[in-house]
């Protein structure tokens, strides 16, 4: 079953229920809270991290003061520890009880480290990162559900927005190049994000292949550790940032494994990847279906 996007108040209260939440999300529903005890604790063990390798406590500008390759060296030992390391899959885990859900009945991926720098849309080997794109272009299911925690307080021109007219509208695009079975075939350092350098250049990274008039823009402000949740088949875009700082963030994926058994969620109007990226989720139990190899 699929949903039409209700134009009607995109963003929505967070429900008493997780059965609601889905169904608001599968019908093209943002929806944030507060933080949580849970995301709090993600935040704060991300930060530590950030500030030992980085060597300030003063992240955001810690590009600064550090030569491109050694910046780019050191977000990469993060990321793998948050995607690797059994207390950050545990992080994630609470953080998904504490929005609501039963976590067993949820598969999801480690947290991702989302760095978005101070110009960084000029770096060519950066595009990827602010192509308007759908997550289930990457080979996500429908019920696709995205989570996404600010490290710290954000305005609307720091986080990324959302284009609700595409939500049933097909997008000219190029996901047929995806192939999640090639994607990872020499390694996946791709899914916790770059550790090449030139991964940016040559990766297939799916993408609008001509000019869309997105219409409506749906943004948002957020204090540090609010609990963000959107559907993954919204068309979106990372924002470009001229602020002086890097904004960091944490995001995973999730399905409702009932859900995707079903075939619920967003409606497919224009995703032609290849391959199913949900056999490496965590699934219950949590510790279980990504490699450490």
């Amino acid at each position: 079953m699929i949903h039409k996007f209700e134009n009607s108040k995109i963003w929505q209260h967070w429900p008493k229920h997780h059965s609601e939440l889905r169904d608001g999300i599968y019908r093209g529903k943002l929806f944030k809270k507060q933080k949580t005890s849970a995301s709090q604790k993600a935040v704060s063990d991300t930060l530590n991290l950030l500030e030992a390798e980085l060597g300030t406590t003063d992240v955001r500008l810690a590009h600064s003061h550090m030569s491109a390759d050694e910046f780019f060296e050191s977000i990469g030992r993060i990321r793998k520890q948050l995607f690797m390391d059994e207390r950050h899959r545990q992080n994630v885990h609470d953080v998904i009880l504490e929005m609501g859900f039963d976590p067993e009945e949820i598969a999801y991926e480690p947290f991702r480290l989302r760095v978005i720098q101070h110009l960084g849309h000029e770096n060519p080997r950066a595009a990827a990162v602010y192509y308007p794109h759908r997550d289930t272009w990457y080979a996500h299911p429908q019920c696709l559900m995205v989570g996404w925690l600010p490290l710290h307080d954000l305005e609307e021109h720091e986080t990324f927005e959302v284009y609700p007219d595409w939500w049933d509208l097909s997008v000219p695009n190029n996901s047929e190049i995806f192939d999640y079975s090639q994607w990872v075939l020499d390694g996946w350092q791709l899914k916790i994000g770059w550790q090449h350098k030139m991964s940016g250049v040559k990766a297939n990274y799916p993408q609008a292949t001509s000019k869309v008039e997105v219409g409506s823009r749906v943004g948002f402000k957020c204090d540090a550790a609010s609990n963000i949740i959107f559907p993954g088949g919204h068309f979106h875009k990372t924002l470009e940032q001229a602020t002086g700082k890097t904004r960091f963030s944490l995001d995973f994926r999730m399905v409702h494994l009932g859900d995707l058994a079903e075939n619920l969620g967003a409606p497919n109007v224009d995703t032609r990847c290849k391959g199913n990226a949900v056999v490496d989720y965590l699934h219950p139990p949590h510790c279980s279906g990504i490699s450490n190899e």
